[in-house]
């Protein structure tokens, strides 16, 4: 049996590489053949369904609509996507993607007579680096869909939660997911407030700041 005697060929620190790459690397292959099926979930949205919705909140002529919703708070400033600030990293996609490099790395490595000290380092190191790089070209795919189909206008008067601790009095940039023309996405945010918006908070939009930045208020 080849496979009986390539698995006998292995060394037990191999055979362990093994048994994380092989199972992971199944299911990674599952995930993708779902996804372009159509398929796969919003799994990687950590977003309460229940908790957002388009409906415009009673209050929201309470919003100080002039503070550059429309005009001249709008810079122009390109999207940042190279920043690790408020990225997806720890998704169910991306855990997977660790292990299945991780394993595969741990074997080449312990099958090259590499140690065991310096083999395990590598692989997490390099297991890590592939969450990050899948992290980056998720959030860079969907701004990019994002961007082309829909209008931050339509923003306004949505609820939704923040996802990045959003500082006060516009002191910094957090971030928050709302539902947009349908679909949760992903945006700065600043707040005209005195205290900072910490993460988990509902929110508000009740503005629009530059061509990417969401003006909220706690709800």
């Amino acid at each position: 049996m080849f496979i009986s005697d390539w698995w006998n060929s292995l060394s037990i620190v191999s055979q362990v590489f093994a048994c994380i790459a092989i199972p992971s690397t199944l299911v990674l292959l599952i995930q993708t053949i779902m996804m372009f099926v159509g398929m796969e979930g919003d799994g990687d949205v950590d977003v309460d369904s229940g908790d957002i919705s388009e409906v415009v909140p009673d209050d929201i002529g309470d919003a100080d609509v002039g503070d550059g919703v429309f005009g001249e708070d709008i810079s122009g400033e390109p999207l940042d996507l190279s920043g690790l600030q408020g990225l997806r990293i720890f998704t169910v996609r991306g855990i997977i993607a660790f292990f299945v490099v991780l394993g595969w790395v741990g074997m080449v490595l312990d099958s090259a007579g590499v140690g065991l000290g310096i083999t395990l380092p590598v692989a997490i190191l390099c297991g890590s680096i592939m969450m990050i790089v899948l992290a980056l070209l998720f959030r860079a795919v969907m701004n990019l869909r994002s961007d082309g189909n829909t209008d931050n206008r339509n923003a306004i008067g949505c609820s939704g939660k923040v996802y990045l601790t959003i500082p006060p009095s516009r002191t910094g940039e957090g971030k928050v997911s709302v539902m947009l023309q349908g679909s949760y996405v992903e945006r700065d945010a600043v707040t005209d407030a005195d205290e900072a918006i910490p993460t988990g908070s509902e929110i508000v939009v009740v503005g629009i700041s530059g061509q990417t930045d969401l003006v909220v208020r706690k709800k």
